[in-house]
């Protein structure tokens, strides 16, 4: 088959999804990626919680840095954030000869923490699209987007990564949890 024809086969089996919720069979179980990630551990969390995928990840500690969020620069409160990091990197470090099991529960959720996902086309599908729409944290929308991005250019699977039709790679919309609640509350108040 030519390339042209693959990619219309391709399309016949996605069909016509008229919301992210419409997901293609299993065929797409045959295709896997394993992604290597460093993110801050609430957005780790997070991704986390999808059962159809494998994770591996490193122990939580203060190595690999933490992430500030914009909204602690613009309340003005960068040091006491910072300081609360040092806080939290001290108990670590404290903790983790005698007790390295329990050391990680010392670390702040803003550190950031190294993992590996490996999942199959179909699993990627629910998860970018679930985890790159504006109402999702910018902690796991970008490392969604960059899953996509990299599915399409670095594996060059330019199909597959289509058929995601519904990843949104918008930038960061302010306040994006706060409009889907507030929508959802104005809906609730019509009834």
């Amino acid at each position: 088959m030519s390339e042209a024809e693959r990619v219309e086969v391709v399309h016949a089996y996605v069909g016509d999804r008229t919301n992210r919720r419409h997901k293609p069979g299993r065929a797409l179980e045959r295709v896997r990626y394993r992604f290597d990630v460093l993110a801050d551990y609430g957005a780790f969390r997070d991704l986390q919680r999808h059962r159809m995928l494998t994770i591996e990840w490193q122990p939580l500690s203060p190595r690999h840095g933490f992430t500030r969020p914009e909204a602690v620069e613009a309340a003005g409160i960068t040091e006491r954030f910072d300081d609360a990091m040092v806080r939290s990197e001290s108990l670590h470090d404290a903790l983790a000869e005698r007790f390295p099991e329990q050391a990680g529960y010392a670390v702040c959720l803003a550190y950031k923490v190294r993992f590996v996902l490996d999942l199959n086309a179909r699993a990627a599908m629910h998860l970018l699209e679930l985890r790159s729409s504006p109402q999702g944290h910018p902690a796991y929308r970008v490392v969604a987007q960059q899953m996509h991005r990299l599915i399409a250019e670095q594996a060059g699977h330019h199909a597959v990564a289509a058929m995601m039709g519904y990843v949104d790679h918008s930038a960061e919309p302010a306040l994006e949890r706060l409009d889907a609640e507030r929508r959802a509350e104005q809906r609730r108040q019509s009834f």
